[in-house]
């Protein structure tokens, strides 16, 4: 009875401390203007149309997002096969599962407005899904080119490579859409698996996704970096170019919807103190340049400020923009697209822009 009224008294805490901790509402996001003082000068598109797919620097989308032709229904081009493959929590070595409990967030640190406190995550299993496109082209028994892809499965993407590979736009590549592991932000196993700064979330594709792919899907995977690369929205996208960055032998390529370059890590660490934010602070300018060829987008009515943390480090847009500047200043081959009448990973956008910016990725890669 002891023991049972004390697993009470805690069930009782953790309910009065989720509820201390409740999430807080987020704000509307304002509308921002490409030509705000201090965002980079870039050229502005005609309405409805996308930057050339050769093309370096900074663009401004028009406000009318329609689907991209390669996304009209075509019965002339051959069809790549998904494979649907699960996996489970208790077969990854590196991420076991956490998850932080429902309607709850963290609280700032007194002492540091860029850390957050989160008390109430705790491990927990997960299932993930892992969706995998192989082209009719590929060759069995052949190393494939391949792109890895965030908070999937992602049939866009599939369709997509079907137009641009038919038409020779890009390598005949394998798609592998790699589903979270659930949550979201800090406190969750999405958050570590997507916000942390490190090679972590590299090392478990390399180490438990790849194999299982090239096993359960009869496929073979490149070993060369440039024909690798990673992608995804959001904390995936910032996930997609953390990937890039911190194993460069692994990948040298990365597409980023809605990049989540804010101060957003959980565990806080104190080699990364601002998280993704670190990258356009002093990460990027700091270290010699790495050869990554990247795609950038963002909304004008993207994120801002969705927690309770004020710390001058959580507007996406103005992530994005000094994400761009940081990667012109040092060299690097990008594209970033900034469109206007757009929201956080609006769908509509992707699916204006997600063929040119696969095109963009790839180039200088053999067809």
């Amino acid at each position: 009875m002891k023991s049972q009224g004390l697993a009470l008294g805690l069930v009782a805490g953790l309910l009065l401390g989720a509820t201390a901790l409740a999430a807080p509402p987020r704000e509307e996001p304002p509308v921002r203007a490409p030509d705000t003082p201090g965002y980079v000068t870039a050229t502005e598109l005609p309405d409805g149309t996308v930057p050339p797919a050769d093309a370096d620097g900074n663009f401004i989308l028009g406000p009318t997002h329609s689907p991209a032709p390669e996304f009209a229904r075509r019965d002339d081009i051959p069809r790549g096969t998904v494979h649907d493959l699960i996996m489970e929590s208790t077969e990854s070595a590196i991420y076991p599962g956490i998850a932080r409990e429902p309607d709850t967030f963290g609280t700032v640190d007194p002492d540091n407005p860029a850390k957050l406190i989160v008390t109430t995550s705790h491990p927990a299993p997960y299932t993930r899904k892992v969706a995998v496109y192989v082209p009719q082209q590929y060759e069995p028994g052949t190393e494939a080119t391949f792109i890895v892809g965030t908070d999937g499965p992602d049939p866009m993407l599939f369709k997509a490579l079907d137009a641009l590979i038919a038409e020779h736009r890009v390598p005949a590549m394998i798609a592998i859409s790699i589903g979270n592991g659930g949550g979201d932000a800090q406190g969750s196993q999405r958050g570590l698996e997507y916000d942390t700064m490190s090679g972590q979330f590299a090392e478990f594709v390399e180490t438990e996704v790849l194999p299982k792919v090239e096993q359960e899907c009869g496929v073979k995977l490149t070993r060369d970096p440039e024909g690798r690369a990673a992608m995804g929205c959001s904390s995936g996208a910032a996930c997609a170019f953390i990937m890039a960055w911190y194993r460069p032998d692994l990948y040298h390529r990365v597409l980023s919807f809605s990049g989540t370059y804010v101060n957003q890590q959980w565990p806080w660490n104190p080699e990364t103190p601002h998280g993704a934010w670190g990258f356009h602070e002093n990460l990027i300018a700091d270290a010699s340049r790495k050869p990554l060829r990247i795609w950038m987008h963002v909304g004008d009515q993207d994120l801002y400020n969705p927690n309770c943390m004020r710390d001058d480090m959580h507007d996406w847009v103005v992530a994005n923009e000094r994400m761009a500047a940081a990667l012109a200043e040092k060299g690097y081959p990008y594209q970033f697209v900034f469109a206007r009448n757009a929201r956080h990973c609006e769908g509509v956008v992707k699916g204006q822009l997600l063929p040119e910016a696969l095109e963009y990725l790839w180039q200088g890669y053999p067809r």
